[in-house]
């Protein structure tokens, strides 16, 4: 069975998005706004712990989740590809 690629990339994008988003409001909620950094700040420009830092990580992570996405559908494609052959 093969992984649709555009399809899962997609879906990833999506998920690690909105979850960095929600996550980000959750301690927003709890904690408060700051502008500590923070280790997912220090890979994603212009991230922090505010609503418009949360906008902004939403943004990196659907595109960090959707190359990741890609890679991971491409080669489980060519694994159980080259694993069915034979």
């Amino acid at each position: 069975m093969k992984l649709n690629i555009k399809a899962f990339a997609l879906t990833c994008g999506i998920v690690w998005g909105l979850g960095l988003f929600f996550l980000t409001w959750w301690i927003i909620a709890f904690d408060g706004s700051t502008g500590e950094p923070t280790l997912i700040g220090r890979l994603y420009r212009g991230y922090s712990i505010s609503p418009i830092g949360s906008v902004i990580g939403l943004i990196w992570a659907f595109f960090d989740g959707l190359i990741g996405g890609v890679v991971f559908a491409w080669l489980y494609n060519k694994i159980t590809g080259s694993a069915e052959s034979k």
